[in-house]
């Protein structure tokens, strides 16, 4: 089959043929439908010998949905045909967290050598991907795969990080979000449909503010050295009960420490090595700082309802799993509106 593969440090994807899989016992084997790239994949890319974990050449893909073409042995709960979302973040399935669903933060996977797909284990940008229990499924129904399989990280990641700050994001309250493309967009259009919160929406593009605006940020501006200044203007001096950093690079981390308000929530969610500091006089009064990761297989299941509700418009610019390498280039340039998906 068909994959894009990371095959060694410094390099550029690349499509290359691999042996078909085969699904052992437990396993299920998809026929994959759609797969989305992500920052954390260039992430990944640019990393040294001394931080890669697990081995290359490396099937990439960490967003997947696709159609159960085989069940391994003792396989339950899927049939041959349906259409499903997988859940990336494998756990143990096991440890107290796994058995509330957390396995995103399952406290055995780096000692048992367990990777996310794509993320270490092969992933869904291929004709076909094995997921390693049937457990890592979500019914997919009619959802269309090309714009539903973002929601299973650029729609899990926010969903999850926004559910811990909705008990300061009552009526009157302001959220910042910082960074609108792929994960961005999607956040702003959560934080519309879960708080009565007014949303403010940076960016550094022109284009993903006009995005940003179209899913229902209230208000869009340029981050640059005079967006905190604006934000305390429309705050009244107050701050941002939250500041959602879609970016996560040095600069914005910074701009979201000067943007949140008294008792607010700075969350990291972008990956682009910036650090937030914690001390009495660096931010303000008692403001909490998160670094989440992912979400449980529950909310991923709750990400997905509100798609069946038409509550989410992903915008989607869609490639063929040979134009891959492009797409990441794409990516890596800036210059995709929303989030880039591959049809195999």
């Amino acid at each position: 089959m068909k994959a894009l593969q990371y095959p060694h440090i410094g390099a550029a994807p690349v499509l290359t043929d691999v042996p078909d899989p085969e699904p052992g016992p437990g396993q299920v084997l998809l026929k994959v439908t759609a797969a989305g790239a992500c920052h954390s994949d260039i992430a990944v890319m640019s990393m040294g010998a001394d931080q890669i974990a697990f081995p290359l050449p490396l099937t990439l893909g960490h967003e997947g949905v696709g159609t159960v073409a085989a069940l391994g042995d003792g396989a339950k709960g899927f049939e041959v045909g349906d259409s499903v979302a997988v859940y990336g973040p494998w756990g143990c399935g096991v440890c107290h967290n796994c058995a509330q669903g957390k396995e995103n933060y399952c406290l055995r996977a780096e000692k048992e050598g367990i990777f996310p797909p794509g993320l270490g284990a092969p992933g869904a940008m291929a004709e076909y991907l094995l997921v390693d229990d049937a457990r890592h499924l979500i019914p997919l129904g009619d959802l269309d795969p090309v714009s539903t399989v973002p929601l299973t990280d650029a729609g899990l990641t926010p969903y999850h990080a926004i559910k811990l700050s909705v008990p300061r994001l009552i009526a009157g309250s302001t959220a910042v979000v910082i960074g609108t493309g792929g994960l961005g967009h999607v956040a702003i259009q959560l934080l519309r449909a879960m708080t009565p919160a007014r949303v403010i929406a940076l960016d550094v593009a022109e284009e993903k503010l006009e995005l940003a605006r179209s899913v229902g940020a209230h208000e869009a501006m340029l981050s640059d050295g005079k967006a905190a200044a604006r934000i305390a203007d429309l705050t009244s001096g107050n701050g941002a009960a939250l500041v959602l950093d879609c970016v996560g690079a040095p600069p914005t981390t910074a701009l979201a420490s000067e943007c949140v308000g008294i008792e607010g929530d700075v969350t990291v969610l972008g990956i682009g090595g910036g650090a937030v500091s914690v001390g009495f006089g660096s931010l303000r009064y008692e403001a909490t700082v998160r670094s989440p990761y992912w979400g449980s297989r529950a909310e991923l299941e709750e990400v997905l309802e509100f798609a069946r509700q038409g509550v989410l418009d992903v915008h989607v610019e869609q490639f063929a799993l040979d134009d891959a390498p492009r797409a990441y280039e794409l990516l890596h340039d800036g210059k995709i509106n929303g989030r880039a998906v591959m049809v195999p």
